[in-house]
């Protein structure tokens, strides 16, 4: 059985494993890594022999941690790496082109029901209904959609929404809060199986998932890094951020927001950005934070989301979807029951 897994910015390691009765008999490792010195690969494998298949990514990391002399340097990989290739030799955690991806499309819906739907097709990819989708969202009235344990009062000056005829909405991941209006950011979902994150830590699953954006990134001109634990940053400043949700059951709701073209003026009379928030980004401004896509590519939006979509389908298997009746109905439910109300908006005043 093999297994092969990509270090987000690093190199790729593969794992060769047999097991008998239950145990990892043999586990040859290997890559486009760097190590020093040449004999310790295979105290890579070795330290592995012995070890129930069923040993998590900690466990095995730790035995191979255990194994390895101080002296003993890996460059564009860690104990960790290899752990996560030799799960998913064994099937306990998947790879990319383990999954074909549904690209879902609608004409545009207000943010609620986007909101409503990140929570359908999570719990969908739960009951084995669906498996993992790509969705950009369009809408079509402006909104603040807020982290899940964001203070509402906090975040958002409730008489400059409301004077500029700004919805509030809170969504389930957590994270910050998000300026939209039509045409002005770049959303999309991505649901996957909690097995393609395996062994990986919240902070690694965001580079992880991200790696493809990254890319796409690169194909309309915008040279872009991982920054902190959730920021996609070009050196002309911060692009994107990301949050995250991972519902109990096995899926993984991660979705990001990409400035495009926002009004940073009318952005800081809705949101409350303080200066302590702002302190470890190394700017006295708000308006410095906000990196248009529009300025660093010349592209239109919609030209920006095709070249996104064609470089997803490049990387990994990708079929055209659709929602069905019962999601969509299930979503409108969620609006009126949750997300679309004051009680949930307000849950953290």
């Amino acid at each position: 059985m093999r297994g092969e897994y990509k270090v987000p910015g690093g190199k790729l390691v593969a794992a060769d494993v047999t097991v008998r009765d239950g145990a990892l008999a043999d586990v040859r490792v290997s890559g486009d890594f760097f190590l020093e010195p040449d004999d310790a690969l295979d105290r890579l494998g070795g330290a592995l022999l012995g070890r129930p298949a069923t040993a998590s990514v900690a466990e095995l990391a730790a035995a191979i941690d255990g194994a390895l002399d101080p002296g003993v340097t890996l460059v564009g990989f860690t104990t960790e790496s290899v752990a996560i290739a030799v799960r998913r030799a064994l099937g306990h955690a998947t790879s990319w082109h383990d999954h074909t991806f549904e690209l879902l499309r609608m004409p545009p819906q207000h943010p609620a029901l986007h909101c409503a739907l990140d929570q359908v097709l999570a719990e969908e990819l739960v009951a084995g209904r669906r498996g993992p989708t790509l969705r950009f969202w369009d809408w079509v009235e402006p909104a603040v959609v807020i982290g899940s344990f964001q203070s509402l009062r906090n975040e958002v000056d409730a008489e400059a929404a409301e004077r500029h005829g700004i919805t509030v909405v809170r969504r389930v991941s957590g994270g910050g809060a998000m300026f939209m209006e039509a045409g002005n950011c770049i959303t999309f979902s991505l649901v996957v199986p909690a097995s393609l994150v395996d062994g990986l830590s919240y902070e690694q699953s965001y580079a992880f998932l991200d790696d493809w954006v990254l890319g796409a990134l690169a194909d309309v001109g915008v040279q872009a890094s991982y920054a902190g634990l959730n920021d996609i940053a070009s050196p002309a400043g911060k692009i994107a951020g990301a949050a995250q949700k991972r519902l109990a059951g096995g899926a993984v709701l991660h979705h990001v927001t990409m400035a495009y073209d926002i009004d940073a003026d009318k952005m800081l009379e809705v949101l409350r950005i303080g200066r302590e928030k702002l302190s470890d980004k190394g700017t006295t401004s708000a308006n410095k934070r906000v990196d248009p896509v529009r300025s660093q590519t010349g592209m239109p939006r919609a030209d920006v989301i095709a070249a996104f979509e064609a470089h997803f389908r490049s990387r990994y298997r990708t079929v055209d979807g659709a929602l069905t009746d019962a999601e969509l109905e299930r979503a409108a439910h969620l609006v009126e029951t949750r997300f679309g109300t004051p009680e949930w908006t307000a849950r953290v005043p």
